[in-house]
């Protein structure tokens, strides 16, 4: 059944969540799934501790390709369907390397990553697999990574699972948003040549 367990809220009560629905159509071309299933629900303090974690991944110093592949593969192996369909819908519209996003399957021999990715892609799985990390995991990532970053690491590593929990736990799919990004990319530069 890939209907959410509690049914999508389509006309939400409020201002606040007026907008808020707003504004995903604004940036997704739909309200999000999660939006109209837990957030309509929900406190907007809820909704605003969600809005933090987004704020916080734009102040971190890992490039935003690294961010994106450790959230991608969090949620694979926590299998959220919503979060890698959302990862990869940046990743489009980014234009981040899709390729590296269809290898991460065989990430530890692809020559698409980096031994630093290996590294923190290595952590992030054995992380959300294992619930635990071994020294030697530790000490690779250290070897590529600042303490900062190793930091930034294990908190997309934690706060993806909570992405992936509220979601699964609700029966929450895919939006089907690499689609839209997909069209929206075709239409700007349909634009762009037209324009010339």
């Amino acid at each position: 059944m890939n209907e959410p367990f509690l049914p999508p809220i389509e006309k939400p009560k409020g201002l606040i969540m007026n907008l808020v629905y707003a504004m995903s159509r604004w940036q997704f071309g739909k309200v999000l799934t999660p939006v109209k299933v837990y957030a309509a629900r929900m406190p907007n303090a809820f909704g605003t501790f969600f809005g933090k974690v987004s704020a916080l991944d734009k102040k971190l110093l890992l490039s935003r390709e690294t961010v994106f592949l450790i959230r991608e593969q969090v949620a694979r192996i926590n299998v959220c369907l919503f979060c890698t369909d959302i990862g990869r819908a940046f990743a489009i519209k980014e234009s981040m390397n899709e390729a590296k996003f269809d290898a991460l399957d065989e990430y530890k021999t692809s020559s698409l990553f980096s031994d630093a990715e290996r590294a923190a892609l290595d952590y992030a799985t054995e992380l959300t697999r294992d619930k635990q990390m071994s020294q030697g995991t530790f000490d690779r990532l250290a070897s590529y990574y600042s303490e900062r970053e190793i930091c930034e690491i294990a908190w997309l590593v934690a706060s993806e699972h909570l992405y992936n929990m509220a979601n699964i736990g609700l029966n929450i799919h895919s939006d089907m948003l690499c689609d839209i990004s997909r069209k929206s990319r075709t239409a700007t530069a349909e634009q762009a040549v037209a324009a010339k």
